[in-house]
Formats: structure tokens, sequence, C-alpha cells
């Protein structure tokens, strides 16, 4: 009689333990572990001067002190740029106080009142900056600063790049992860890393 006590509650243990294991490791790594630097070197993103959909000039400098999710996309794009926008409302429903900031690649189409019509559409407000500016340095900053894409181009009339990936960058300016942006799943992840770095 013994024995047939001890088989299932060995049973119970072989199974609850790697359980129980690894559901602790899972949230000590999601509570206290400290995201990388991305940034070669640790170094921050460079400076930039866009204008928002209301006019406004938008560089770094409002980065300040400021954890900031970053992408790229343009307003005529029809399947790919609408998920990311919604994902991006998740992600500003989760914080409203992190700062959004989509960079038009597309930029001779994407003027100041195109970008404002698309924020009316998707109902795009509070720390959300669409931006637009010169192509060059768009795509340079979207190569060189944000390390959105490995491809090589000048920002000519003959370079497009579009990244679906989104960017994390924490207050010091740098970056902290990469995401994509039409990934429900790893978009639960970048959540969950912007509450890592408002822990530190």
């Amino acid at each position: 009689m013994k024995k047939q006590g001890i088989i299932p509650a060995f049973v119970i243990l072989i199974v609850l333990l790697p359980v129980t294991v690894f559901a602790l490791v899972s949230w000590y790594e999601a509570r206290y572990e400290r995201l990388p630097v991305l940034s070669k070197q640790g170094t921050v993103v460079g400076n930039f001067s866009f204008w928002d959909q209301q006019g406004s000039t938008v560089t770094r400098e409002g980065w300040k002190n400021r954890i900031v999710v970053a992408n790229y996309f343009f307003t005529h794009c029809p399947v790919v740029c609408p998920k990311m926008t919604a994902q991006l409302k998740r992600v500003q429903a989760a914080h409203n106080s992190v700062q959004i900031c989509s960079f038009s690649v597309d930029p001779e189409r994407d003027s100041v009142k195109r970008l404002a019509a698309y924020a009316s559409q998707f109902g795009i407000q509070g720390n959300w900056s669409l931006l637009t500016g010169d192509k060059r340095e768009l795509y340079r900053f979207a190569r060189k600063e944000l390390q959105l894409v490995a491809t090589d181009g000048d920002g000519g009339p003959g370079d497009f790049i579009h990244s679906d990936n989104m960017v994390l960058i924490d207050r010091q300016q740098r970056i902290r992860g990469y995401y994509k942006g039409t990934d429900a799943t790893d978009m639960d992840r970048l959540i969950k890393d912007i509450q890592k770095l408002e822990k530190e």
C-alpha cells in the first residue's frame, strides 16, 4: 500500500519541480534581468531634426529623460503599417508616458498635412509623433543611428527602405531592444521590456 502512495507522489514531484523552477526563472527574468545595451560601444542615438504631424520641429532633445519607441513607416502602406500602428496603440495604452516616434520612409508623399490626416484616421494622439523631413537625413538616421537596416544607400530617388522593426531607446538615448512590429507576441515582450526600463 505504501508503494502505491509513493509512486504518484514521485510522479507529481517530477512534473511539478521543473514547472515550478521554470516559472520562477521566467518571473525573475521578467522582473529583474537588465536589458542589454545594443548601441555600438554603448553610444547614444545621434541628433535629428524633422517635422511632426502638427508642423512642429522635433529633435532628439525631446527624448531627454524619456523612454522612446521608434519605427519607420509610410502612410500609403496598405497592410504592414496599419498592423504596426495597431500594435503601437497597444504599447501606448500600456505605457502612456513613453514617447513614440514614427519616421516616414516616403517623405515626398508624407507631408505634414498627410501625416495629420493619418493621425486622425488612426486616432494617433498624445506622446506620438509622426515625422517627416529630408529623405537623405531620414534614411541616414534609420541606417546609422537606429541601425534598422543593414543595406547601404544614400537616400536618393531609387533608395527605399522599409522595416517592420521597433526600436526601444532608454532615458540615456541608448538602444536597448528590437521588436517585430507586426508580431503581437514580440510586442508583448516590448511592453514588458519597457517596464524593466522604467525600473532602472
